[in-house]
């Protein structure tokens, strides 16, 4: 094989977005050949095909950020991986571990050139094997969406205890992985959405409560946690985040992930001093935690959440799915048919 098809952009917008044939990348010293099997798409995705996010964006660029596939060939030096392993890239270039990232990172897919391509190349320092529990499409999910979840509730600031309530709102990728991962972990795990068919859906998965998001639903958290309040929240609406406070126990920690409330975080005072609130940021993590997170996928059985698989020719029909609000995540599978 000496081409491959990609996804491609010229210029910033969708209606750029186009297949192109180009050669396929032969890996350097340190770097690996991966043929591409699925990837997994974020709403972040979006964001750069639509504004480039404000980044330094290639052009032509190709779009995506989480992949899983084979090593096919690897260049001089490469120890970490071997051919015929099944790997999952990590979001970030070179942050190995640590909860302070260092300086310079660069991001697949936005300072980088993306997945949404047949094959690419890595630096052997961003991948890790795949969890052999989980077949591709469902490892391609990891990189951002479950390392993402993962970060938060066990990778920086204040560690989630079992016994404990995971409060995730939305049920998009990272609310869902934070809810199982939770669960596994021997805490509760409530999930707040404005849908009660998405509610009826985290309820199969087993979460321990669903609370219909309209106003007040801070009261409802309350009462189902017997007036304590949840000690962690993954927040991926932002904005306005009174009622995100109402429900956070004393010493709580808020992750704060997501932006479909808008740019701008509302965060009333009183409840952040008078309960000690933790609240903070969260970027993806590092490879030592996708690692972390593999092992604990492998030793629970968790499966991640996948609202719908599609052929590598309909990633423009993947999009407007991701736009429209996936339960869990979406992907596209670059090699092999669609079941």
């Amino acid at each position: 094989m000496t081409t491959m098809q990609q996804w491609q952009m010229t210029t910033l917008g969708e209606a750029s977005l186009a297949m192109a044939t180009v050669d396929v990348p032969t890996p350097g010293p340190g770097e690996v050949l991966v043929k591409v099997s699925a990837v997994s798409l974020n709403y972040r995705d979006a964001l750069m095909i639509d504004t480039g996010m404000g980044l330094p964006v290639t052009f032509p660029f190709v779009p995506g950020s989480d992949m899983a596939g084979e090593v096919v060939a690897v260049g001089d030096g490469v120890t970490r991986v071997r051919v015929g392993e099944r790997v999952v890239n990590t979001f970030w270039d070179r942050w190995s571990e640590g909860e302070q990232a260092p300086a310079g990172l660069q991001i697949f897919g936005g300072t980088l050139q993306g997945v949404l391509r047949e094959y690419a190349v890595f630096d052997e320092a961003a991948l890790v094997r795949a969890p052999s529990t989980l077949d591709d499409v469902a490892a391609s999910t990891l990189t951002c969406a479950g390392l993402t979840a993962w970060f938060a509730l066990f990778g920086t600031g204040r560690q989630l205890a079992p016994g404990e309530t995971v409060l995730s709102i939305g049920t998009g990728g990272v609310a869902l992985f934070g809810a199982q991962l939770a669960l596994a972990h021997g805490a509760k795990a409530i999930v707040v959405s404005g849908s009660e068919e998405k509610l009826a859906r985290a309820a199969a998965l087993g979460v321990t409560h669903g609370v219909q998001r309209r106003e007040g639903w801070a009261d409802e958290v309350r009462r189902l946690t017997e007036g304590r309040g949840v000690e962690q929240v993954l927040e991926l609406a932002g904005g306005d985040m009174r009622e995100t406070m109402a429900a956070l126990a004393p010493n709580g920690k808020v992750s704060v992930i997501g932006t479909l409330g808008g740019d701008f975080l509302q965060i009333p005072v009183y409840p952040v001093l008078l309960k000690r609130a933790h609240v903070q940021g969260i970027g993806v993590g590092h490879r030592q935690g996708l690692e972390a997170l593999g092992a604990m996928i492998d030793r629970h059985g968790i499966t991640p959440v996948v609202d719908a698989v599609y052929e590598f020719a309909d990633a423009a029909e993947a999009l407007s799915h991701l736009r429209r609000g996936a339960f869990g995540k979406v992907v596209v599978r670059v090699s092999g048919s669609v079941a």
